[in-house]
């Protein structure tokens, strides 16, 4: 594992995962939230964003974590190793909902700088609506750019472990 990608729900843990095992396999890390955002939760525009994937993606190795569904297609040809955490959308949901209060004195370090975490009923709902929505543009997009890459999915926290463990 070179070149990892980590996709999945928001707060499946993508960020964690790709923590503990930059640190394991001795990889660099980027979350594709602090590539996205700008401070204040403002967007940057898809071509800025793009160009800042694929500059990172030059590099010999790496570990990405991320949804942004929009830049799938240069992310997994990109990847050796496709992690999916499949967890479910109320787990999902409640660690969510646990950032806000986690971090309510500053902001996540896997998060762009002026990005607090707060109540957003849009996002929650996005959350609950992933499998519904989402799912099946990424079973999709695996099938479509996925197809060079090991995928692994994960479907719980004991998976995570033990894949962590082996890794």
């Amino acid at each position: 594992m070179r070149r990892v990608l980590i996709i999945g729900n928001s707060g499946a843990g993508k960020s964690t995962l790709a923590r503990r095992l930059g640190d394991k396999l001795g990889l660099p890390v980027i979350h594709l939230d602090v590539l996205f955002w700008k401070p204040g939760w403002t967007e940057r525009d898809d071509d800025e964003f793009n160009a800042l994937i694929l500059d990172y993606q030059a590099r010999e190795a790496w570990i990405s974590d991320g949804n942004f569904g929009g830049s799938w297609h240069l992310r997994m040809p990109a990847a050796d190793t496709i992690i999916w955490l499949d967890l479910p959308p109320w787990l999902c949901l409640a660690r969510a909902i646990w950032r806000v209060v986690q971090y309510r004195d500053g902001t996540r370090p896997d998060m762009a700088d002026g990005c607090r975490e707060t109540i957003d009923l849009k996002f929650y709902h996005f959350i609950l609506a992933y499998n519904r929505e989402v799912r099946p543009r990424l079973e999709r997009a695996l099938a479509e750019h996925g197809g060079r890459a090991r995928i692994v999915r994960l479907r719980s926290d004991r998976e995570i472990s033990a894949f962590l463990a082996q890794a």
